[in-house]
């Protein structure tokens, strides 16, 4: 008997209560790559309904982002670990292109930076509190980043290094702010961000915003882990084989 083979990409799908938005997610995961559903406490049959789906699942009982996201990562076997959310608001068919850099060798941490393709796909309330934090992170890091968006790419023994400790939903920008720390090469490329499936856990709502944000502050005000090389983000050229932006909603 053979073991399955490792996949190329493994991609962590933090899901609590996603039942309506899986099959699009699932059936969009590049063919090859392994999907990881993370269900955080779901009450609607996610888990089951992801493990019919062919998805691998991973528990994480106790609740928060960060949670689902390194439960996944301890999950993951592939070298390069995506992280995208389950809510259908991101396409997973545009991984390989937040990926492909990390996976050449050329980045070690590509971020997709949301383009909401319709007026209410971003709540203005969200995006003024992701605007701020992205100011923050630059005044910080230096990287001159416009979005600290969920779908990124990145070596999964990479991340592990990074020792993250924030289980809620400072994760994504402890991720971000350590690896600039660590001096790793980090870039943006445009990813178009439609209106979620189902009700929002956090950007949909001012509380949950809040949260978010006290978070993420919490994560800025530690003091650097190391001395970091002075870097600003690029910006990922577009595969030779896709048009350039004008794939991207504005």
């Amino acid at each position: 008997m053979t073991n399955a083979p490792t996949p190329p990409v493994d991609v962590v799908l933090p899901c609590l209560d996603e039942a309506g938005a899986l099959p699009w997610v699932l059936e969009r995961i590049p063919p090859g790559w392994r999907a990881i559903v993370v269900d955080n406490g779901s009450t609607d049959g996610s888990a089951d309904l992801a493990a019919s789906l062919g998805a691998t699942v991973v528990s994480a009982p106790v609740r928060g982002f960060g949670a689902a996201c390194h439960a996944g990562l301890l999950a993951a076997t592939a070298d390069v670990v995506c992280f995208c959310d389950c809510d259908a608001s991101l396409d997973p068919t545009l991984l390989p292109t937040v990926a492909d850099p990390v996976l050449r060798g050329d980045l070690d941490l590509v971020l997709g930076r949301r383009r909401p393709t319709t007026r209410g796909a971003w709540p203005p309330h969200a995006r003024l509190a992701n605007l701020e934090l992205a100011r923050r992170v630059r005044r910080r890091t230096g990287l001159r980043l416009h979005d600290l968006g969920p779908m990124r790419a990145a070596r999964r023994d990479a991340l592990l290094g990074l020792e993250l400790a924030d289980r809620r939903s400072g994760y994504p920008l402890e991720m971000l702010v350590r690896a600039a720390d660590e001096g790793w090469r980090i870039a943006e490329t445009d990813v178009p961000y439609a209106p979620r499936t189902g009700r929002s856990k956090v950007t949909g709502t001012w509380l949950g915003t809040w949260h978010a944000v006290r978070d993420m502050s919490a994560v800025l005000r530690q003091p650097p882990a190391g001395t970091a090389r002075d870097g600003r983000a690029a910006t990922v050229p577009p595969p030779a084989a896709v048009p350039p932006r004008e794939q991207v909603a504005r």
